[in-house]
């Protein structure tokens, strides 16, 4: 069976499994986010492709990407990832992920979890834009620079507002997927995406 995607993920297995079964559907738990708010953070300069392929040794080197431990990474901890190949060997995005786990601690104790935290930019509901070619889509918009700023005020780092935009369509605060694609319509439960071509305001 067919099935009709967004563009963007061409023909690439991994890509196509990325898109299919994570990206734009809502995450909730604090782990699955922090994971991605350090996956975005690194992407800075890079491709996303080229993310995912070290997807899994980014996960052994975070110890499954478990705040409170990586909030415990020291010097000695950041020269043995810098020395480990099959992720990518970046001082300041290594550090800034360590700065990101203390951060969402922080955020876990003052807002109760990072969940509440960040989904609370857009009222705890998934923002659905109807685009029907995903270069319509914008690198950043008001709520980005809102989270932005919310992640900066907290001790966030490498999340400005374009980072945090690609956040919130990864884990599904805001709904990008191209309307004719299957997942716009699964997640939205539009079996018919109708009349596109700008955002819902």
């Amino acid at each position: 069976m067919n099935l009709k995607r967004c563009a963007w993920p061409g023909e690439d297995p991994l890509y196509l499994a990325y898109h299919d079964e994570e990206w734009g559907l809502p995450l909730h738990d604090d782990n699955h986010l922090f994971e991605m708010l350090v996956l975005e953070s690194m992407q800075s300069g890079l491709s996303w492709i080229t993310i995912l392929r070290k997807r899994e040794a980014f996960r052994l080197a975070f110890h499954g990407f478990d705040p409170v431990r990586v909030a415990k990474f020291g010097p000695k901890e950041i020269e043995k990832l810098l020395s480990d190949p099959d992720i990518i060997r970046n001082r300041a995005k290594l550090e800034a992920a360590v700065a990101n786990a203390r951060a969402a601690l922080r955020v876990q104790e003052r807002y109760g979890s990072l969940d509440f935290f960040l989904w609370r930019v857009v009222d705890g509901r998934p923002v659905v834009n109807r685009w029907r070619n995903y270069r319509e889509a914008p690198a950043k918009d008001s709520r980005s620079e809102t989270l932005a700023k919310e992640c900066k005020k907290q001790g966030f780092r490498f999340i400005g507002p374009t980072v945090a935009y690609a956040f919130m369509q990864a884990v599904g605060m805001i709904n990008d997927h191209e309307v004719t694609c299957f997942r716009y319509k699964q997640l939205t439960g539009e079996e018919n995406a109708g009349n596109a071509g700008n955002a819902e305001k």
